[in-house]
């Protein structure tokens, strides 16, 4: 187990205010809560120390939120030096931590640098200040472009720049001079994803009543095919369905989930993926804080845990390796189950390619959505529910 490979992700359930269209697991905290939650953090960090875990190779870091930049310097810090004192990091470790603009200063930015993060995620979602608005975002354009400076000043090589379409009065040429905007700056990265309307959440009964309206179908998909014309010409390479780099800033991180890599989970609410077991943390901040601040912290832990059959495993290995634009390999497959891809897919993958939303690579070793495949891959991923 010592060889193995693991990937870490770090939840900071806190963020300024929540944004109108948001159902993560966050929300605005004062000072004294999100210092308590970090020190019960630091007590979930240091329980995995005698595990076999903190034996393996830590080969990615995600600190996601929330908003993980409105910790301070000296929270960051913490947690850093007590990941690092627990686990063991690879040398060419990718750790990335996501930003909002407005929450970042230079103090900041060098504290991240000192602690080994080499990869930066910003949430911009459209550089239009009325759509940021809209959105009910705390920023506005200028200050995600402060922002962005600041971390190119400061050296950072590696930065994501997340973008939404499909919003509120939002056109196509609206969208695309916003993208050509965008990449003006020349990120390496860009996430680019369609704005989904989530229970519970502001925009969705505000969609019910009719206080907003969303372009409709055949705009948003004219919008993400533009994405793709647009960002393949700027030298931006699709590896997975929302996912644009350019040649070697493919996220690492996001890679292993798609790949049914292990992580671990540490935080509020946050998902591990273990060998054959998937579990999750207790989403209850008062529980998590209370539970581990009174040394009880394991009982938080694993508060959902699933042994995944191999009936689950096929599936997702299948739903989850398509997302990929590499698609997913048929050797691959033999070596993890025992048997022929076709033997127990050979229909369904016959009947799409048929269909031709699937495609198998030149030498047939891989099979891979089509570009039809991508529009509609909801239902690709359907059929391969055993």
């Amino acid at each position: 187990m010592t060889n193995k490979d693991l990937s870490l992700y770090i939840h900071i359930p806190f963020c300024e205010r929540k944004c109108l269209y948001c159902d993560f697991l966050s929300g605005p905290a004062d000072a004294h809560l999100r210092d308590t939650y970090v020190q019960a953090l630091l007590l979930e960090i240091e329980s995995y120390r005698n595990t076999p875990l903190a034996k393996q190779n830590i080969t990615t870091v995600f600190v996601g939120g929330g908003t993980p930049s409105i910790l301070t310097e000296e929270q960051m810090t913490a947690v850093f030096e007590k990941l690092r004192d627990v686990f063991a990091f690879r040398n060419d470790c990718e750790i990335t931590i996501e930003m909002n603009p407005g929450t970042v200063t230079e103090e900041k930015i060098k504290c991240y640098l000192k602690n080994g993060i080499n990869r930066v995620s910003i949430g911009l979602q459209s550089p239009d200040d009325e759509l940021l608005k809209r959105l009910g975002r705390i920023h506005n354009y200028q200050q995600f472009l402060d922002t962005y400076q600041m971390l190119r000043a400061a050296g950072v090589k590696n930065i994501n720049i997340d973008l939404m379409s499909a919003l509120p009065g939002q056109t196509v040429a609206m969208y695309c001079d916003g993208l050509q905007k965008v990449l003006e700056l020349e990120p390496e990265h860009i996430s680019a994803y369609s704005l989904i309307l989530e229970e519970d959440t502001p925009f969705y009964e505000m969609y019910n009543n009719g206080r907003i309206l969303l372009p409709d179908e055949e705009t948003d998909r004219l919008m993400y095919e533009r994405t793709g014309e647009i960002l393949y010409k700027a030298g931006y390479g699709r590896y997975e369905i929302s996912n644009y780099a350019k040649t070697g800033f493919e996220c690492r991180h996001n890679t292993v989930y798609w790949e049914r890599g292990d992580y671990l989970g540490i935080g509020l609410g946050s998902a591990s993926l273990i060998g054959h077991c998937r579990f999750k943390n207790t989403s209850d901040l008062n529980v998590y804080t209370e539970k581990w601040l009174a040394g009880n912290g394991a009982e938080v832990q694993r508060m959902e845990e699933e042994q995944l059959t191999e009936k689950d495993e096929m599936e997702e290995f299948m739903f989850l390796g398509l997302r990929m634009m590499g698609g997913v390999s048929k050797e691959k497959f033999r070596r993890q189950f025992g048997q022929d891809i076709q033997a127990v897919y050979g229909d369904e993958i016959e009947q799409l390619m048929k269909q031709e939303l699937l495609a198998c690579s030149d030498d047939g070793s891989r099979i891979s959505l089509t570009k039809k495949g991508i529009d509609v891959s909801n239902y690709v991923f359907e059929q391969f529910l055993l």
